[in-house]
Order: structure tokens, then sequence, then C-alpha cells
């Protein structure tokens, strides 16, 4: 006499023709909820934002100290006989180099863990099964990850900018929010973070280890362009060109201080926004590539 053994089958096997596929505001909110989940993320980027605006707006409060005795005195003749003309430089300091170095750091920082937190804890193979389609997965990261740091990024600069400018009003040396120069000074500041931010989780992507992702892209984006220094070669120069940093300085430089200069070679505002450009799309395109061929 033989039996017959019946198996249960689970209801959440069956495939549900009638489901709805995910759309890819849905993405975003799911990508969204695991950015907000995480508190070192906030934690890095509010640190990093905060640290910023205090540098620049300190660096602003030192100069006054100085500004008042400059102002009295605009026109000096230095020992060589040299006559020294003195011009303040608004953005200097309100925008300064090392303070946006940090909110670079923060974003790649978050842009490496966007990608590689995933991969490293095994919950990617759960997003992918729920969405097979690993481009839209990756594209709503970028789109949430670029939202955040160009938001956090604009308010930085906005808040830095006015800051500096309100503490030097009275000595009529600020500069004005309508200005050209001002404009393109902090939408350099703005999207140099996100750019960052993709680089960041270009290397998550490749590398997929917390560790080896932040001390790649910290080497590639603060150590590698130092060994490009100088003017003596030019093909040393238009190299260190093509970092994102040094592209962030030239756009946020005042070319109406006289005592300042871009060096022997420098570059032009449109070779800078293409290297914004160009660092976002190769970012983006290496990153999808690289999600969609490897294994989760």
């Amino acid at each position: 006499m033989s039996t017959m053994t019946t198996t249960a089958v689970s209801k959440t096997s069956v495939p549900l023709p009638n489901e709805p596929k995910p759309r890819f505001r849905d993405l975003c909110r799911m990508e969204w909820i695991k950015v907000a989940s995480l508190r070192s993320t906030w934690l890095v980027l509010l640190v990093a934002a905060a640290a910023t605006v205090f540098i620049n707006l300190n660096g602003v409060r030192s100069d006054i100290q100085y500004l008042d005795n400059d102002l009295a005195h605009p026109t000096q003749v230095l020992p060589d006989g040299t006559v020294w003309h003195f011009v303040y430089n608004p953005l200097f300091r309100s925008l300064s180099r090392i303070a946006v170095q940090l909110m670079m750091l923060g974003g790649a920082a978050i842009g490496a863990l966007t990608m590689f937190g995933e991969f490293s804890t095994g919950q990617v193979r759960t997003t992918f099964a729920a969405v097979p389609k690993r481009g839209g997965v990756v594209a709503a990261k970028i789109t949430v990850l670029c939202t955040i740091t160009t938001v956090l990024a604009f308010v930085v600069a906005l808040v830095s900018f006015l800051g500096g400018q309100a503490m030097v009003a009275s000595r009529h040396v600020g500069l004005s929010i309508t200005d050209p120069d001002a404009q393109i000074a902090i939408a350099a500041y703005t999207l140099v973070v996100p750019v960052c931010a993709l680089i960041g989780m270009l290397f998550g992507a490749l590398i997929r280890n917390a560790t080896a992702s932040i001390v790649a892209v910290v080497a590639f984006l603060f150590l590698l362009p130092a060994f490009f220094g100088g003017d003596k070669y030019r093909w040393v120069v238009e190299v260190r060109h093509l970092f994102p940093d040094d592209a962030e300085q030239t756009l946020a430089f005042w070319h109406k201080d006289p005592y300042q200069t871009m060096g022997k070679w420098p570059a032009g505002h449109t070779h800078a926004w293409l290297v914004y450009a160009g660092w976002a799309v190769i970012s983006i395109v290496v990153a999808m590539v690289v999600v969609k061929k490897r294994d989760a």
C-alpha cells in the first residue's frame, strides 16, 4: 500500500501576475529609507557641513582683525620699493578651499557607503530579488544621493557666503549675491560635492569594501593631485586641471584680485564645468556597468 504525500505551497512563492511593477519614485523612496535609517550617514554629512561653515566664517572673522588697518592704509610702499594696493578678496575666506574639501570628503564617503554598504551586508541580494532590473536600483541610488548632497552643499555655500559678506558689510568690501562671480563660486562650491559623491559611489561599486573604498577615494581626490603640482611642465598642469578640486578652484577664483593668479596655464570656466560633467558621467556609467555585470 502506497501513500501519497502532499506538500503545501506557500502563496508567497507563487508569482502574482497582476502585481504592479515598482515605479521609479518607489525605488527612490526605498533608497531614501535606506539612507535615512543610517545614523552614520547623517552624522558624517552634518559634521562636515557644520565644520565647513565654521571654517569659512571663522576665516572671515580673523580677517576683520586686520581689515580696518588695511583699509586705513590702502597703499603702502614695501621695502623693495614695490607699491602695494590693498584689495580684499571676498571669496577667499567665505568660500575657502580647505573648507570645501571637508564637504568633498564627506560626500565621497557617503557615496561609497551608499554602494558598498548593501554589498557588504548582503542586503543587495534582497533588493535585486525584489527589483531584478539593477539599472533602476542604481539610478534611484544616484538620484537620492545627488539630491541630498546637492541640497546640503547649497545650504552650506549660501550660509557661508551670506554670513561672510554680512560680517564685512560695514567695511564695504563685500560682494553681492547678484554678482556673477559670486553666483559661479556658489554653484561651483555646491556642485563639487555631488560630483565627489558620485566618484565615491564609483569606488564603492568597484571595490566593495568599506576601508579600501574610502582610502581609494581619498587618495584619488586629495593625494593623487598633489603629484601634479607646480608649473614647470605644461602636461603636469593639464593633468591637474582634470581633478574636481582644481576645477572648483578655477570656478571660485576671483579674477579682480591683482595679487592672485591661476598660474602659467590656467583652465577656463568651460573646461572646469566639463570636468564636473565628465566625472559625473564616468562615475554613473561605470557604476551601472559594474553593478549589472558583477555578481551580488
